[in-house]
């Protein structure tokens, strides 16, 4: 897998969901803060406002994508000036399942949304998510994020009138659309004249091969010497543009890509905690254990007994 796919893979958690809903004017609807979830917002059609909890109304016309990384509490309108209705009305609810559709009866203009969400876990969050702003616009243009108007199709579609194996194609269109709006968000921050952290390692030749070499083979013994000469630079030279693009030291880095690679083994796999060791590039499971309380603060049988409280006690492998 690439670093970008790793990352989602890694952060997110349990599964996405989704729901189209067509409104008509006058309406208002407040989505609450979400904490530890993403979410979206696409207009298929129509026009609507999104009211930000800080900051003025953002204009939203047929294709604008709005992406919350963190989670905030917004609310969307046919105007800035129609009162928005509470939380409780809220049609996006997780009792609504992986997806929804809806329509909200009124009496004017429609305007047809398609939303969005993820659950993250906040305590393992890739350091990419921090470089986030809190809101990405992706605007409707010609010849812009060809890929996400592809899937946000789709997606609507198959929402729309879902069709024999509806559960899986929404559920992959979904982590498509993701990775796609943070693709476009990639490629805005290149097109900007000062690009930094994250955007600007991935788009780094140097360290993005570093990156890739450390992804692909996380139980290789990597050193600081063997990753630059994967870079194509010194081991200073690479060390230097490592820290100062990804924010810290690149073994710092490998340690934490290990680690959380190894929580997500122990949530989603029965795999015996020597195989995990091994897996991420510790000699022993005792070094193994020891390294994951540092970073997680319990041992990863605990870790895993509480992630996972319906596994069999016979395949958590308890330690």
């Amino acid at each position: 897998m690439d670093v970008l796919s790793d990352v989602i893979a890694v952060m997110r958690t349990g599964r996405p969901r989704s729901a189209r809903v067509e409104w008509r004017a006058p309406w208002g609807q407040r989505f609450p803060a979400a904490p530890g979830s993403a979410g979206f917002q696409v207009v298929l059609r129509g026009a609507t406002w999104l009211l930000p909890a800080d900051g003025p109304p953002v204009a939203l016309s047929a294709g604008d994508v709005v992406f919350f990384p963190r989670g905030h509490g917004y609310a969307m309108a046919d105007s800035p000036s129609t009162p928005v209705a509470e939380p409780d009305c809220d049609p996006y609810t997780d009792e609504a399942g992986l997806f929804a559709s809806a329509s909200m009866e009124g009496q004017g203009a429609a305007t047809v949304l398609l939303c969005g969400g993820y659950r993250l876990d906040p305590s393992r969050a890739h350091p990419l998510l921090r470089d986030l702003p809190d809101l990405i616009h992706l605007p409707a243009a010609p010849g812009l994020h060809p890929e996400v108007r592809a899937a946000v199709e789709l997606l609507g579609a198959e929402i729309h009138r879902p069709g024999l194996g509806a559960d899986t194609v929404v559920s992959s269109l979904l982590d498509m659309l993701l990775l796609y709006i943070l693709r476009g968000w990639i490629a805005a921050e290149h097109g900007r004249c000062e690009v930094t952290g994250w955007a600007a390692a991935l788009a780094d030749p140097a360290v993005s091969a570093a990156l890739d070499a450390m992804h692909r083979d996380p139980a290789r013994q990597w050193t600081v010497a063997g990753l630059a000469a994967r870079a194509g630079l010194s081991r200073a030279a690479f060390a230097r543009r490592f820290a100062a693009l990804a924010g810290q030291p690149p073994l710092a880095y490998l340690t934490w890509w290990r680690l959380s690679s190894a929580g997500r083994l122990l949530r989603e796999t029965d795999a015996p905690l020597s195989e995990i060791a091994a897996r991420v590039g510790y000699g022993s499971e005792f070094a193994f254990a020891n390294a994951f309380k540092r970073q997680y603060g319990v041992a990863p049988g605990r870790y895993r007994r509480t992630a996972c409280p319906d596994r069999p006690e016979e395949a958590a492998l308890t330690r």
